[in-house]
């Protein structure tokens, strides 16, 4: 089968032909459809999880997924031939990922059934981002019409976080810069977009809301540049960032409740994503490219400069 790997870590990702998967006792056999490429797959190929995880080379990329279950190990029950799957299919060993046309997965790994009348291209830009989106929003814990800034919010996490916000009947405030990127973001439920190119975001924001916002999820900020966004919170607020530059400090002393936010995926977490997905008829703008642009994808994720999502067809 055809798959992106990295021989070695930090390595460049290239496609090579390899082995087709073999189903053990307690795994499914999926054959691939569409795989999400997120900006932790090039992480774990320069060794994020090394020395934590079980690793195997050349290491397969890739952990969103969707595709058909072709074989079913013995032992395994949660899903049979035929049915349409997507999720989170990363596991022990890291190595055996979905950017390739097929991948073994035990079967209590994070995938769970498509929902119906879902593409397999937009299922596989759900798992990781959409799960992310849906506990962060879970998280805040805020009630309708309350107002919510999201930076960084044309990426996938972004978008469907604002999606599951306005869903919620909360008032998202997006940073978009200007066009297209902006009107999408504005189709998905955000109430106002800034746009930082033309000026300090703190300003302008402040601007607009003088008495402050109530929340805020920052996808993208430095360490100073969350500090200064935090400001816009008014007390007993909350805020989230995705990238690890919150002070724990700096917000207790603020009396602002959040910080540095990682994603703990479950099937019941995507199952969620699920149900708002169904609930909301969401369907999101994706880019999509084929296995062999894969690399090329890759180097341009590692730059920040790629907008929205990017599925990998297979």
């Amino acid at each position: 089968m055809k798959a992106v790997v990295v021989k070695a870590f930090k390595d460049a990702p290239e496609l090579i032909e390899t082995l087709k998967p073999v189903v053990k006792p307690g795994y499914i056999l999926i054959k691939l459809k569409a795989a999400g490429l997120n900006p932790m797959d090039w992480r774990i190929a320069d060794g994020m999880l090394d020395g934590k995880m079980p690793h195997i080379f050349p290491m397969i990329l890739g952990a969103d997924g969707a595709g058909v279950v072709e074989e079913v190990g013995e032992g395994a029950d949660r899903f049979k031939v035929g049915d349409k799957v997507y999720g989170q299919m990363m596991h022990d060993p890291i190595g055996e990922g979905t950017y390739a046309e097929y991948i073994a997965v035990p079967e209590k790994a994070i995938v769970t059934k498509m929902p119906p009348g879902l593409s397999f291209e937009q299922a596989a830009a759900f798992p990781i981002a959409g799960m992310t989106a849906f506990q962060l929003i879970r998280e805040l814990g805020l009630v309708k019409e309350k107002i919510l800034l999201i930076v960084g919010a044309t990426g996938g996490v972004g978008t469907f976080a604002t999606f599951f916000a306005a869903l919620n009947g909360i008032k998202v405030l997006a940073t978009a810069r200007g066009g297209e990127v902006e009107r999408s973001i504005k189709k998905a439920g955000a109430a106002a977009t800034f746009d930082y190119s033309e000026g300090n975001l703190v300003a302008q924001v402040k601007a607009a809301y003088p008495e402050g916002i109530d929340a805020l999820i920052d996808l993208a900020s430095n360490p100073e540049e969350f500090d200064q966004l935090t400001l816009l919170v008014k007390p007993a607020g909350i805020a989230f960032t995705t990238v690890g530059s919150a002070h724990p400090e700096v917000l207790k002393a603020r009396n602002i409740r959040g910080g540095n936010f990682e994603v703990k995926g479950s099937v019941a977490l995507l199952e969620g994503v699920s149900e708002m997905i169904e609930a909301g008829h969401i369907e999101i703008p994706v880019q999509t490219i084929s296995l062999s642009a894969a690399p090329e994808a890759i180097a341009k994720s590692r730059t920040g400069k790629a907008l929205g999502k990017t599925v990998i067809l297979i």
